[in-house]
């Protein structure tokens, strides 16, 4: 972890399945991505019906945005998710296979997970919204 990076979860507040309450960075540069689609390279939603594999390939877009910056997933402050959902268990399993993913550090900070009733593009169930305190590092690369 960051040492710049403190999460807290105060003693007078409900207990959390992994998240923190508080999430506070010292100051130093931050990374603000984009919401973070179920995109492939050539611009198209992946899996249309497909829940994990949209989750797959959102998570795959998230590290690859972090790395752009000299980032990793511990260096998130803030995330949200929004799911395409009414209900209760499609919003517990994003939850499950993104803490359990590649990204899954970024879930430990300050995290909100919304049910919505529509995203962006045709066929999109899923997308990400992450805030990075970014280490010191080299310049950002493309």
């Amino acid at each position: 972890m960051d040492s710049r990076i403190t999460r807290i979860n105060p003693t007078h507040l409900h207990t959390t399945p992994g998240y923190h309450h508080i999430t506070v960075a010292e100051a130093g540069r931050t990374a603000y991505l984009a919401g973070q689609c179920p995109l492939d390279l050539s611009g198209e939603v992946v899996g249309p019906s497909d829940l994990d594999a949209q989750i797959d390939q959102v998570v795959a877009n998230s590290v690859a945005a972090l790395e752009a910056v000299g980032a990793r997933p511990e260096h998130v402050v803030r995330s949200v998710i929004y799911v395409v959902s009414d209900g209760d268990a499609p919003l517990g399993a994003v939850w499950q296979r993104l803490t359990g993913s590649a990204l899954g550090p970024a879930f430990t900070t300050a995290s909100t997970l919304l049910g919505v009733a529509q995203l962006g593009f045709a066929g999109q169930l899923v997308e990400l919204d992450l805030t990075a305190s970014l280490p010191d590092a080299p310049a950002p690369h493309a």
